[in-house]
């Protein structure tokens, strides 16, 4: 593989950086199959839950999709705890950074506050306020996030519950990151 010329990138000229655009560009069209690869793995889970992270994500995603959801939210349910294992004190914005360039201003809103939205079910038990959403009221997306939480996240620990698989998503996954980066900004 050809490689660039400079040890520093003030020193890069223009054929080193059209050499690097072609890689990034096969590399970015790869980001669904990484994405894919990664959930794949996520057979545990913390101690205490019932099922493994990626049946929650399934679960989670299976709601949105056999409630007619839109292909966009399905994926972004899908993905909405990819950051649990690597950003575990901000998983939500993890996540929505990750799916950004693809998905529209509402459901990348949605996943990015879900998390916050979600410790309304938990943090009166530990001592926290589960109104801590509320914050947010007069927020155009705040219903949104509130019945995404509802009815898709703190739904979906059920070991009994039937799940769509992995490659029932992968399709939508691809579709969804074949998009143009940015197609909604």
């Amino acid at each position: 593989m050809k490689k660039v010329s400079f040890t520093q990138m003030k020193d890069g000229d223009k054929e080193d950086y059209k050499l690097l655009e072609k890689y990034e560009k096969k590399f970015e069209r790869d980001t669904a199959k990484r994405i894919l690869k990664y959930l794949s793995e996520q057979t545990t889970t913390l101690e205490g839950y019932k099922i493994t992270r990626l049946e929650h994500s399934l679960q989670a995603a299976t709601r949105a999709f056999n409630s007619g959801e839109s292909e966009e939210m399905v994926v972004a349910t899908l993905l909405h705890d990819i950051g649990d294992d690597l950003a575990p004190m901000n998983h939500s914005q993890y996540a929505a950074s990750i799916i950004r360039p693809y998905v529209s201003e509402k459901t990348y809103w949605i996943i990015k506050h879900h998390g916050l939205f979600q410790t309304y079910y938990s943090a009166h038990h530990l001592g926290g306020d589960r109104n801590a959403r509320d914050k947010f009221k007069d927020h155009k997306y705040y219903q949104a996030t509130v019945d995404f939480c509802e009815k898709y996240d703190q739904s979906s620990f059920d070991p009994n519950y039937k799940s769509m698989s992995l490659e029932d998503f992968s399709p939508m996954v691809e579709r969804i990151f074949a998009r143009d980066p940015y197609y909604f900004v």
